[in-house]
């Protein structure tokens, strides 16, 4: 069970907004580091976004301590790292959100089962599936005996 994940974005407040109005989540600040912000989506595994600006980095510590957070000094908007959301949202929901902040999404197979390509501040990509994708995606993923 994946509870939360974290994305950079370059206006973390809006992208918060946006996500929250997705999920029908909250958003709540993130104390630990400046300008960021956590979109609690207010389901029964805590699942959750957090939203940090572009070029945050996490670090181990020298000591016991936990993560540290910093600034890189220089930073790309494109990142490797996405997650496949399910949402209780039709593809003409999703797609109309995209629409009205000008970012990309478009349906596109995975095998066995389609995603909605949602490309955040056209820079960082979460898979966002139907109930109906969702259905598909679990009918095809391997289970423990």
């Amino acid at each position: 069970m994946i509870h939360h994940l974290s994305i950079p974005v370059t206006d973390t407040r809006h992208v918060a907004e946006v996500l929250a109005g997705l999920t029908g989540g909250v958003i709540t600040e993130f104390g630990p580091y400046r300008d960021s912000w956590i979109v609690w989506f207010g389901d029964a595994h805590g699942s959750a976004i957090e939203v940090y600006p572009v070029g945050t980095e996490l670090y181990p510590p020298q000591d016991e301590g936990q993560a540290q957070f910093r600034a890189a000094a220089t930073s790309s908007p494109y990142v490797a790292t996405h997650a496949t959301v399910s949402l209780d949202r039709s593809v003409e929901e999703i797609q109309r959100v995209a629409a009205a902040e000008g970012w990309r999404a478009v349906v596109l197979p995975r095998g066995g089962f389609d995603v909605v390509e949602f490309w955040i501040e056209n820079h960082v990509m979460l898979e966002l599936m139907t109930p109906e994708m969702t259905a598909d995606y679990l009918a095809t993923v391997p289970r423990r005996p």
